[in-house]
């Protein structure tokens, strides 16, 4: 009895649900003709979705993703399609993979009434200022919430979010990193940001203060793809395990990389690279995965 009584409460509980872990342009990626994408094309190999989480609130029925992905669709699917009433979300910042599946609430698709979008002033600016975003905000299909760095937003009396700037290339609006805390739990998530070295904040010191660390894991080392790293900075999924080496066995469980480009290899679980992330401690994040808040 006492066991049924106490997963009914967990059951209960709020809970992230991750719905995507593939870098803006997905997994396979356009015109790939790398084996990484080719057993996917060929149904070998499984797809997965752009980086994406959402929030989940049994008792209310509320859900929050975490960016917008071309991937809306499914990614709802995955969620049981909640009524657009119950729905929110988060942006990040406006780079492809993050904001572009809000094109799904339009009158072409879902014709959705004052869904509520919570972005950044200059993300908001860039939503109601360029088409066809302006449309949606036109129609009322969305309804976008103002934030600001480090406000706290209260989503219910069980939920809450913290917006934080992130260095990243801000070609047309901030990037943000999100914490989401309940009474009980908080987790991270930063799906992109340029290097560790160059945010105001010590990540050891981050990871410490939270339950759950959500973190780019775009690509797993330099020289993995045939261009300059340098035009599109991300942490290495192995500077990152240095950078946190020091840390208790316990601390280094918090962190789930995840925003995987379609050429990292911890993708795929048979990996000898994502044996070694699991074995330094750390973890690989995968769809569906949930965790509770």
């Amino acid at each position: 009895m006492i066991f049924l009584i106490f997963s009914k409460v967990v059951a209960q509980n709020p809970y992230v649900q991750v719905l995507g872990v593939a870098q803006d342009g997905g997994f396979p990626q356009a015109n790939c003709q790398k084996e990484c994408c080719k057993a996917v094309f060929e149904q070998k190999s499984v797809r997965k979705f752009v980086s994406c989480i959402a929030v989940v609130d049994p008792i209310s029925k509320q859900n929050w993703l975490f960016d917008a992905t071309p991937d809306f669709t499914q990614q709802l699917h995955l969620l049981n399609n909640p009524e657009p009433k119950n729905l929110g979300i988060f942006l990040t910042h406006a780079h492809i993979g993050h904001y572009t599946g809000l094109m799904y609430l339009g009158r072409e698709a879902m014709g959705a009434s004052q869904v509520k979008v919570y972005a950044m002033p200059k993300m908001k600016n860039f939503i109601e200022k360029n088409g066809p975003w302006s449309q949606l905000v036109a129609l009322q299909n969305i309804n976008i919430q103002l934030i600001n760095e480090d406000s706290v937003i209260v989503l219910n009396e069980r939920i809450s979010v913290q917006a934080f700037r992130v260095p990243h290339r801000d070609e047309f609006s901030e990037t943000v990193g999100y914490k989401i805390f309940t009474a009980n739990k908080s987790l991270i998530f930063i799906p992109d940001i340029d290097k560790w070295q160059k945010w105001n904040r010590s990540l050891k010191e981050v990871i410490k203060s939270v339950d759950y660390a959500f973190l780019d894991g775009t690509f797993y080392k330099d020289g993995e793809i045939n261009r300059p790293m340098s035009e599109v900075p991300h942490p290495f999924v192995t500077e990152t395990m240095d950078l946190l080496k020091d840390l208790p066995t316990t601390e280094k469980a918090k962190v789930h990389f995840i925003h995987f480009n379609h050429t990292n290899p911890i993708m795929n679980i048979k990996s000898l690279e994502n044996k070694e992330v699991r074995q330094k401690g750390f973890k690989v994040a995968f769809q569906g995965e949930k965790v509770e808040l």
